[in-house]
């Protein structure tokens, strides 16, 4: 089951608000409404997958400020709606993912939303693993949750990057063993769930949630974020 796309929905007004967010919910999209004021800090506790900002003249400064964070540009696909009367000063400054022209169909709004998230996604770098707001580096043996780097030790790194490449799959704690820790390791199987716990404390709070315990089995990565 694909994961429902979250959608950071500023505008000016709360009838424009709506006016957009209600035909995302009716294709199924998840939108939440943020106002233009503050909308930086907003939109990263949101933590959507998506933001779809009202371009205008008044909130010119607004959208310049969200795509100058590269924090965020990393993380979020961002699309500007438009009138036809501020094409020209759009295409002047700096450039979101895609543009809306306002009026749209509901149909076209949340398919521009579903590619810019989707293309986002697929320029991932192949050594970047990307979980939601968890972020794993293959390359440089790093890993953040929300752009904060998280310091791991090295067998919590290798548990994390082990379970993280086999999402999805269950393994005993005597299969971890062998896996991270190696044929000629002969400690028990509560080292496993010593750093499994370790882990999570690093990487999960009450909003996030990523390594699944399977009651009387083992451990498994979430399939779904």
């Amino acid at each position: 089951m694909t994961p429902v796309t979250r959608v950071a929905v500023v505008a000016l007004s709360e009838d424009r608000a709506q006016q957009l967010a209600e035909p995302l919910r009716r294709q199924g999209l998840a939108p939440e409404m943020i106002p233009a004021a503050d909308v930086l800090p907003a939109v990263k506790e949101a933590r959507p997958d998506a933001a779809l900002v009202e371009f205008s003249a008044a909130t010119r400064a607004v959208f310049d400020g969200l795509l100058a964070d590269k924090q965020l540009v990393e993380q979020v696909a961002i699309l500007a709606l438009l009138s036809p009367d501020d094409l020209a000063a759009y295409e002047a400054g700096p450039l979101a993912d895609d543009f809306v022209v306002w009026p749209a169909l509901p149909e076209e709004l949340a398919a521009r939303v579903r590619i810019a998230v989707r293309k986002r996604r697929r320029d991932e770098p192949e050594h970047i693993l990307r979980f939601g707001d968890l972020v794993i580096d293959l390359a440089n043996y790093r890993v953040s949750v929300a752009g904060q780097h998280v310091a791991l030790t090295y067998k919590e790194y290798e548990l994390l990057r082990f379970l993280a490449l086999n999402r999805g799959k269950v393994f005993t704690r005597e299969a971890l063993l062998n896996r991270v820790w190696g044929y000629d390791y002969y400690g028990g199987a509560r080292t496993v769930d010593v750093h499994i716990r370790r882990l999570r404390a690093k990487i999960e709070d009450g909003h996030r949630t990523y390594i699944e315990t399977i009651r009387n089995v083992g451990y498994r990565f979430r399939d779904q974020m």
